[in-house]
């Protein structure tokens, strides 16, 4: 095992050992990018040091005690403690403390006194899935070996937090967590911030934006001041707009090496970088995008000498399409269409971090100690927030601060979680009024008085649910649909105006039910009952604010390297090569038909109150497949419920010829997944770095494919659907599916009523087309 590699010696391939932070270190550095030299402990270090120290498995055990104490804050903060005790207790191996020192000291600068930053790399930390904000711990200015092995400690127990075990559990990261540490040179910074190579609080790929500040970079990504921001034109890295912050600290190294704040003079009229520096750091950010092939989130930094480095990059989150990619390259112009901002005075102001319009009462807090006091549905408003606010964050109706920018851990955390955000507005604390009603808009920065007239979150009962259409709303033939992963909004979205779920994806749910463990494990452990209700549960707290429109349940659909994450995995699953076309979907369903019919079990249970729930199976590859899984169903307590639909993904080139026998061996629906018909017909992997330029789900051939397989369709008289967020993002790409004549579009909550306004007016163009060839 490796326990410590070099930035040069890391990439992307390597994820699952240096953790995403590591891994983009390595690819920065590989891209010829000005990053402070160091190097990486990977996750085999850590695992390791806790086999070494006899905790391992006691870790494990009781990390999935605190995943079902989550919601119970007292049993989480004290299971919490006692893994961090465990970690300390173990401490780091001496062979993997021997691989540290013995790297600390070949940097730059010699031995003992070289200063470098200690941050989390955590395995799923700063993915395209999952930022991770502040949640793991990072340390600066570690001058000596022995500090640089008790901050290694110190990083590996805040892998046991409150915040970051609730944060891992709403991505859907269940497994045993593992950490990797970046070891890093630190520049001691003039001025630092972050640069975004697209706007991530409205989307536009068009702009970069960067934020700047004095001294080190932590002022901003904490949201402890106000930076100054610059809006930049993409084709020639031109300033469109600055905004100059309110810093009234800077961090710096004081004379006994820890960081200080040092206070900033008032009345600057300057921003604090020049024109030339901000187009040169966007210039080195568009060089990154370029790289990666995805909108980043960088961290840059200026030192004395005026040398500037890139310390972090990552995928904004935020932008991508729900399916595992990101929407670069197209611009969506009416992302915030049909929103307005309530009628009332204009309360405060401040930088729009999060779109999103919604209601509610002011509830004024200091301390995430105090989030107790935050009743479900009202409006937080704080002097800034970091990552611990996240529990208090989620129940919000809205989130209003003092300080940040809209990079800091507020903004970012807010966006993930889908809740509106103001950063910034100075005053908010003073000027807003405990329990006052007011209307929050994350995409104008505004906060007025009274609520808007169509709020954001509106909870209609189950016995009730019926689409909330606004009468601004467009009408369309084409039904809108949105994807969904698990029962945290289902309420909130059912209430809306959406005409069903076309894609709820079972793996979240899957592994909540499973407690982070594998099917067969469970089912070894004569805990099958105990998981079919827990995952029944589950499906009926998404189904019921729905009512009578459709959700459509997709069937596990993990890969073996996937599953194999799971505890007990490694026991169970094969390695494979390339387990993107392997051992998944509706084969691995003929194959284990008893861990399917658990599935099966669940979904029928569920199906008994909520008739509106139906069926649709992955990556179908033959007839033969298909007809042996319709079997199991037909076979199980599912197949015997009358209503029941049941639907393909379209993800395998082969639906191109199958799909008549598909409808003729019962199906009644086909869904097509864009991202894995994508990559098997360009024979390019969606998650490859290197060809991301290959990967594009407008490729006439793709359009083609999706052409005749909408057209197959009709003609056998099914429905059609596409998952995905092209029709959101681009209003050419949802004109070409409606000129097929898809029957529905699928797209996650925030992207549907872009979605709704892209489709409606395709459909009055195809309209007045057809009255003028008649007239004609």
């Amino acid at each position: 095992m490796a326990y410590v590699l070099r930035f040069a010696e890391v990439g992307l391939d390597q994820l699952l050992i240096v953790g995403g932070k590591g891994a983009n270190l390595g690819e920065l550095t590989k891209a010829g990018l000005p990053v402070p030299d160091g190097f990486v402990l990977t996750a085999d270090a850590f695992a390791a040091s806790m086999d070494h120290g006899g905790v391992r498995s006691e870790l494990a055990e009781t990390h999935r005690a605190a995943l079902a104490a989550i919601g119970d804050d007292a049993r989480m903060s004290a299971l919490s403690r006692k893994m961090a005790e465990m970690v300390h207790k173990a401490g780091i191996a001496p062979w993997v403390a021997d691989a540290a020192v013995t790297a600390y000291r070949s940097l730059p600068g010699g031995t003992d006194g070289t200063n470098v930053a200690v941050r989390s790399s955590a395995i799923g930390e700063d993915g395209k899935d999952a930022s991770f904000a502040g949640m793991n711990a990072s340390f600066t200015n570690i001058g000596d070996q022995d500090q640089l092995l008790d901050a290694v400690v110190r990083c590996w127990a805040s892998l046991y937090s409150p915040r970051v075990i609730t944060y891992r559990a709403q991505k859907g990261l269940t497994a045993e967590p593992l950490m990797a540490v970046v070891v890093q040179q630190m520049v001691e910074s003039v001025v630092a911030g972050i640069v975004f190579t697209a706007d991530p609080v409205t989307g536009n790929v068009d702009h970069l934006v960067v934020e700047a500040v004095e001294g080190l970079g932590e002022a901003v990504v904490s949201g402890a001041v106000t930076p100054d921001t610059f809006v930049v034109d993409k084709a020639d890295c031109s300033i469109l707009s600055t905004s100059l912050g309110n810093q009234e600290f800077r961090i710096v190294r004081g004379s006994d090496g820890h960081d200080h704040r040092e206070p900033v003079a008032a009345g600057r009229d300057a921003p604090v970088v020049t024109p030339e520096t901000v187009e040169t750091i966007a210039r080195m950010a568009l060089d990154a995008e370029r790289h990666y092939g995805r909108p980043q989130d960088m961290e840059w930094a200026i030192d004395s000498a005026g040398r500037i480095w890139i310390v972090q990059s990552r995928p904004i989150t935020t932008l991508d399409d729900g399916d595992g990619t990101s929407s670069a390259g197209v611009h969506d112009g009416d992302q915030n269409a049909g929103a307005g901002p309530g009628q009332g005075e204009v309360l405060v102001t401040g930088l729009a971090a999060a779109p999103g319009i919604a209601g509610g009462a002011v509830r004024i807090l200091h301390s995430p100690a105090d989030g107790h006091r935050l009743v479900d549905g009202e409006v937080l408003v704080a002097p800034m927030t970091d990552p611990d606010w996240l529990p208090t964050i989620r129940r919000a109706a809205a989130v209003v601060t003092d300080r940040g920018g809209i990079t800091c851990h507020a903004a970012i955390v807010a966006r993930e979680v889908g809740v509106p955000c103001v950063v910034g507005t100075r005053t908010g604390t003073t000027d807003l009024v405990d329990g006052a009603i007011v209307t929050v808009d994350g995409g104008t920065g505004e906060v007025t008085a009274g609520r808007a007239p169509a709020p954001q979150v509106a909870v209609a009962s189950p016995a009730t649910a019926a689409p909330a259409q606004q009468h601004s709303d467009p009408v369309t033939a084409t039904k809108i649909y949105v994807n969904l992963g698990s029962a945290e909004r289902a309420a909130e979205i059912g209430a809306t105006d959406v005409d069903g779920v076309g894609l709820l994806r079972a793996e979240f749910m899957l592994s909540e039910a499973l407690s982070g463990r594998h099917p067969r494990a469970v089912i070894a452990a004569g805990e099958s009952e105990a998981f079919v209700s827990a995952l029944a549960d589950n499906l009926a707290k998404v189904a019921a604010p729905f009512g009578k429109r459709p959700v459509v349940y997709r069937t596990t659909d993990l890969r073996t390297n996937e599953f194999r994450n799971l505890e007990g995995g490694r026991e169970f699953e094969p390695e494979e090569r390339n387990p993107m076309i392997g051992f998944r979907g509706c084969y691995r369903y003929v194959k284990e038909p008893d861990v399917f019919r658990l599935e099966l079990n669940a979904l029928a249970r569920a199906r008994e109150r909520h008739p509106n729930l139906h069926v649709m199976l992955p990556f179908v590859r033959t007839r033969w497949e298909l007809e042996r899984c319709l079997e199991l169903i037909d076979d199980s307590p599912l197949g015997r419920q009358r209503g029941l639909h049941r639907w393909v993904m379209a993800e395998v080139p082969s639906v191109l010829y199958w799909l008549p026998a598909y409808v003729d061996a019962g199906i009644d629906g086909v869904s097509i997944g864009s991202n894995d018909l994508t990559q098997l017909i360009l024979g390019v992997d969606r998650d490859s770095e290197t060809c991301a330029e290959l990967f594009d789900g407008a490729d006439p051939a793709v359009l083609d494919a999706i052409s005749q397989i909408v057209d197959t369709a009709r003609r056998c008289g099914i429905t059609s659907s596409l998952c995905g967020q092209a029709p959101s993002v681009n209003p050419e790409y949802a004109e070409h599916l409606v000129r097929m004549g898809i029957t529905s579009v699928s797209v996650n909550p925030d992207a549907v009523v872009a979605t709704r306004l892209h489709v409606a007016r395709a459909e009055r163009r195809l309209l007045v087309e057809s009255a003028r060839a008649h007239s004609g």
